[in-house]
């Protein structure tokens, strides 16, 4: 069973040394040392077009992304199915109630679901958590 939630603002910092704070680091830590944890479908693309908007800003040159990819292939990452057309009115529902992306309001539905704990740096989707009661990291 999976351990947390992490979003791509837990992720990233993974790849960039001036955005990782020592609770990016311990989270880290943890997934290195075996704990899985699970993401929803769209997180790979989520970090893929931050990756990409980070190249065409010159942060990382193509090798660089390509040995990230390669490092969050070997840990114990679990995706989560696409979302369900049944999911959508609750994953929409939260994105109006907190005025979030559907995005971030997908990462929110799954942690209710699981009851697993959400690991993010964005504040908006932190408070979102808050008022759900959902346990964060």
């Amino acid at each position: 069973m999976p351990g947390f939630v992490p979003d791509a603002s837990a992720t990233l910092p993974w790849r960039f040394e001036d955005e990782a704070t020592p609770w990016t680091e311990a989270l880290l830590d943890r997934i290195q040392g075996g704990e899985e944890v699970l993401v929803p479908a769209h997180w790979p693309l989520e970090v893929a077009n931050a990756l990409l908007v980070a190249r065409r800003r010159g942060r990382v040159t193509a090798g660089q992304i390509s040995e990230f990819i390669e490092d969050l292939a070997a840990l114990p990452i679990h995706l989560e199915p696409p979302s369900s057309p049944s999911q959508w009115p609750t994953i929409l529902a939260l994105a109006e109630r907190h005025r979030l992306t559907a995005y971030d309001a997908a990462y929110l539905e799954l942690v209710q679901r699981t009851g697993l704990p959400l690991a993010t740096l964005d504040g908006d989707l932190r408070k979102a958590a808050q008022v759900e009661g959902v346990a964060l990291v």
